[in-house]
């Protein structure tokens, strides 16, 4: 089953954060999630539309150009980092999950994947973005179709999978609390992959792995690895 480190090294290091990404290769990582907003231009690596919950700044990360942006600090010591500079810093190495916070110049998006396979070594399986906004993924597949995406849901819809095959997504990322058997049942009979978030206790790993899980969303990656060593490589598929 694999890992995939929620916001990086999220339990250890401040969350979407170039030390955490680390933290989370560092620790055998092959797959890792961040958040994305769009802003002034930039693509921002940041969970909240807020900055007050992780940072040393009150106010909406829209309310401050990307000059002030760049001297917020979260946790106190760590900057908010742009998407080119995660794409730099993990340069290939594992696999990434990027999840579209808030986006409103899909193109600004394309360049982004483009430089990651043309300048950062990413392989193109090697990139998922995934979405709660399921129009953004669906303009993103009719617009440049090569890239994959995750359906993300919260629900259990009475349709269960088949909104996610129709957008034409490789995986659905459920929460924990609404999976079952079922639902991943009906998901691998459309042929698409299932990761659940967040999950961090060994009995919720154990029983999504016998139920077939193919990974999960963690904060605790290094924990998590020690119950379920990972690949030497890892693709989406």
């Amino acid at each position: 089953m694999l890992i995939i480190a929620h916001r990086g090294a999220r339990s250890t290091h401040p969350e979407n954060t170039l030390v955490a990404i680390q933290a989370a290769m560092d620790m055998g990582a092959k797959a890792i999630e961040i958040d994305v907003h769009e802003h002034d231009g930039q693509l921002w690596v940041f969970h909240d539309k807020w900055l007050n919950r992780t940072t040393d700044h009150i106010g909406k990360l829209s309310w401050l150009s990307a000059e002030k942006l760049k001297q917020v600090k979260v946790a106190k010591t760590e900057a908010i980092p742009t998407l080119i500079e995660v794409l730099r810093q993990i340069d290939g190495k594992c696999a990434l999950n990027i999840e579209l916070k808030g986006i409103n110049n899909h193109d600004l998006l394309y360049q982004h994947l483009h430089f990651a396979l043309e300048v950062c070594h990413f392989q193109l399986e090697q990139l998922i973005v995934s979405s709660f906004n399921h129009d953004w993924l669906k303009q993103l597949k009719e617009e440049q179709p090569q890239w994959l995406i995750g359906a993300l849901s919260a629900s259990k819809g009475i349709d269960k999978s088949l909104f996610a095959k129709t957008l034409g997504a490789t995986s659905i990322n459920l929460d924990l609390d609404i999976i079952d058997e079922d639902y991943v049942r009906h998901a691998k009979q459309l042929e698409l992959s299932v990761y659940v978030y967040t999950v961090n206790q060994p009995e919720d790993w154990q029983w999504l792995n016998e139920i077939g899980v193919d990974g999960v969303f963690c904060d605790c990656p290094a924990q998590a690895i020690e119950y379920y060593p990972q690949p030497p490589h890892f693709v989406w598929q």
